[in-house]
């Protein structure tokens, strides 16, 4: 459970939001992937709500960026432009040993050692609340850990001081939608398909805004959201935001009572990606369509 009382969804469904398991900063060098996580198992407390799936890196800026030497291991480099933000705020002298945190905390949130994460991107912000990277890093670790509030401020102030960068708006929606705060989800729904995003961060805000459609009970809009947007369309090459979607779509689908939808939906996942989430014991849990008795098969022949 997270603060305030606010739940996440369910555990089981989490991988089929991305195969990484968490977002990632816009600056790291594979940029972030939205899962919706939205739950805080450090705490013990139990969850509410599903999955709306995510995977797929949005490559937000250029893809070809160089990492800095600055750091002394080669797996904890920084790109440029964050060591030089990071230099701009202490000057050259310290930049060297921030940058080096910095790039600590980053491999601990990418291998899910959150507290650890925590411990250092709560000094950084202190040290460079000027920092667009620090703020990000450490509104995601937040996030990860269920501190909704304190996610919210810091990854708002990093898109403030990124020059208004939509890529963790999904994040900022799932917050609010962890918190009950059903109007702003759809205002930042709004705005963030003013700001012309990637197709990648455009899917997971659509699949933000279902599930909270869904856990006010408003399951037939939810299914709109995903269904009118092409979420149902069947691909002879499916990318993975297109079988996050029909996952979802299964989910919502199943929900609503629609089982033979849910069951092809979850049938061309498993086809797919037999290994997505819990998408092959979810199909198996529908059964097998009953065929239909030709007639007079039942008498047999007279």
């Amino acid at each position: 459970m997270g603060e305030d009382g606010a739940h996440g969804p369910d555990n089981d469904r989490e991988a089929a939001r991305s195969d990484h398991g968490h977002p990632r900063p816009q600056w790291t060098e594979e940029i972030w992937i939205f899962d919706g996580v939205a739950t805080d198992d450090s705490d013990g407390g139990s969850n509410r709500g599903r999955s709306r799936g995510a995977r797929d890196p949005s490559r937000v800026g250029s893809t070809d960026r160089r990492p800095s030497p600055t750091s002394a291991k080669s797996d904890e480099a920084l790109p440029t432009e964050v060591v030089e933000e990071i230099t701009g705020a202490v000057g050259r002298a310290k930049a060297g040993k921030v940058a080096d945190r910095l790039a600590a905390a980053a491999r601990a949130y990418e291998r899910d050692r959150y507290p650890e994460a925590l411990r250092i991107t709560r000094d950084l912000v202190d040290q460079v609340p000027e920092s667009a990277a620090a703020r990000e890093l450490h509104g995601l670790v937040c996030y990860r850990l269920g501190r909704w509030r304190e996610a919210v401020r810091h990854l708002d102030a990093s898109r403030k001081l990124s020059g208004g960068d939509p890529s963790q708006v999904p994040v900022l929606m799932d917050c609010h939608r962890a918190m009950g705060h059903h109007r702003r989800v759809e205002v930042l729904w709004k705005e963030l398909r003013g700001l012309s995003p990637s197709a990648d961060v455009l899917v997971e805000g659509r699949l933000v805004l279902a599930e909270d459609l869904a856990e006010v009970g408003k399951l037939d809009e939810a299914i709109v959201v995903l269904a009118t947007a092409g979420g149902a369309k069947n691909l002879r090459n499916p990318g993975d935001r297109h079988l996050r979607q029909w996952y979802v779509l299964a989910d919502l689908y199943e929900r609503a009572g629609n089982v033979p939808l849910a069951r092809e939906l979850f049938g061309r996942v498993a086809s797919v990606d037999p290994e997505l989430a819990d998408v092959t014991e979810r199909l198996a849990a529908l059964g097998t369509p009953r065929r239909r008795q030709r007639r007079g098969a039942a008498g047999g022949r007279r």
